[in-house]
């Protein structure tokens, strides 16, 4: 890439340093083969030559042919591909956290307070070209506690040093985040777990029953405020004893939390559409091995509103999972054309997130159109964090969240060349340093430099 004629990779950083209280800092990526996704809410064509504006972190303007604005720092593209960051539904980078043994259901548990913001793996993250990661506790339980919907904000290289800085959040400050469900084998265990499919069922309805009963108490408290026509009248009122599990099952029932659950055979995937139905909350399917043979029952509780989609998980599948043996890679086509919106995973260890990229090329080869197999990398899985309004696709207004590709992204020759996140570069693989974290090698499992080692301290 170029800048004004001259070699540009290492005179970004500086420049692009977004503040609130800074001047508008300008950056126009021209001369590139831009994929767009989506534009007015309609899927938009790849632009052959075309260029993306970003300014003060957001999308300010894309188009085609020649970019004659002035005053922007101009970054030259030719003969590379520029599409919005990778958004990944379902990872477990950070650090595994979540429930502990002592019950099956633990829905007060925050896995972001078991997550290290110094992680290498973080940066293994941008290395792929993921720019929104949803990090889940572990699915050895029913429920095992909440997620977090993480931005990959870098600082020179490094992640932020504090797991909030990381997390997206919404209008009133709040950290955004799921609910992290599983059913079938994982949970199959010695009391106090549920031992059967059926007892896991129950166990999880039981659960629901009790959130609605704490729910309705509150609401009736809220009600007797409202009512009251004096101060000393609402200072008599007692309120109901806070429950931080019963809590977050409410804020599921009342559509302010989405469930991503991990569900593999066909008979498992039916029994989470059935309880979600029931108690008339929002899910998102992962993992969906067998979903190939009910895609007609997915489709029509989409149309519902009990399903957001599917998560499906295609590269490194977990081995020797039984209830996983008839995963197939035509599972996001064949729920495609049933009308099932499609996201991919990577489960991160199972896919590394340095290699994500080829789960939509997979999807392609078994049948999945070339466009939504590139909207299931991007603003499919936005819509299943209910992040579409913020991030998945190159329009104005939304986060400059853009990867710079080597050529195509569904070839395997293809490689992330910079990663950038609200118009800040955060990976470039011409920096040695970043590099080593995209291909590996001896030092790039150290969190972050310097690297002390205190024998007998």
């Amino acid at each position: 890439m170029k800048i004004n004629g001259r070699v540009c990779w290492t005179v970004m950083g500086a420049a692009l340093l977004v503040s609130t209280s800074a001047r508008a800092e300008v950056t126009a990526f021209v001369n590139a083969r831009v994929v767009p996704i989506e534009s007015g809410g309609k899927a938009a064509a790849e632009i052959e030559k075309g260029y993306v504006v970003v300014e003060d972190g957001k999308i300010k303007e894309v188009g085609s042919g020649e970019f004659r604005g002035t005053g922007a720092t101009v970054i030259d593209c030719a003969g590379k591909w520029i599409m919005p960051g990778i958004v990944d539904t379902h990872s477990h980078v950070g650090g595994i956290g979540g429930a502990d043994n002592s019950a099956t259901i633990q829905p007060s548990v925050r896995v972001s307070d078991s997550l290290n913001p110094y992680d290498s793996g973080y940066r293994r993250v941008v290395a792929g070209g993921l720019t929104t990661i949803n990090v889940m506790p572990g699915s050895g339980h029913l429920l095992s506690g909440q997620t977090i919907y993480m931005k990959m904000r870098m600082f020179d290289g490094k992640p932020a040093a504090r797991m909030e800085e990381l997390a997206y959040r919404d209008e009133r400050g709040n950290i955004l985040g799921g609910i992290k469900m599983a059913n079938g084998t994982n949970s199959l265990r010695e009391p106090p777990f549920s031992g059967t499919r059926g007892k896991s069922a129950a166990m999880v309805r039981e659960a629901y029953i009790k959130a609605q009963e704490y729910q309705k108490k509150w609401k009736e408290f809220d009600a007797k405020v409202a009512g009251a026509k004096t101060e000393d009248e609402k200072a008599k009122l007692k309120p109901p004893g806070r429950d931080l599990a019963m809590d977050a099952l409410v804020e599921v029932l009342e559509g302010k939390r989405i469930v991503h659950h991990h569900t593999h055979r066909a008979d498992d995937i039916a029994t989470v559409i059935r309880i979600a139905r029931e108690f008339g909350y929002k899910v998102v399917l992962h993992h969906v091995s067998e979903a190939w043979k009910v895609a007609p029952e997915i489709a029509q509780a989409q149309k519902d509103g009990v399903v957001i989609g599917c998560s499906v998980i295609l590269v490194d599948l977990p081995g020797g999972k039984l209830e996983a043996s008839q995963a197939s890679f035509e599972t996001g086509a064949i729920l495609a054309k049933a009308g099932v919106r499609v996201a991919y995973h990577t489960d991160d260890w199972i896919t590394d997130s340095r290699l994500f990229l080829r789960s939509a090329a997979l999807g392609v080869r078994a049948g999945l159109p070339r466009d939504l197999a590139l909207r299931a990398m991007t603003l499919s899985g936005a819509e299943e964090l209910g992040l579409e309004k913020k991030v998945g696709s190159l329009e104005p207004g939304k986060d400059a969240d853009v990867i710079v590709l080597s050529g195509d992204p569904l070839s395997v020759y293809t490689h992330v060349e910079q990663t950038w996140v609200e118009g800040r570069k955060v990976f470039d693989r011409s920096n040695e340093k970043d590099k080593l974290f995209a291909v590996g090698g001896y030092g790039a499992g150290r969190d972050q430099e310097p690297y002390f080692c205190c024998f007998g301290q």
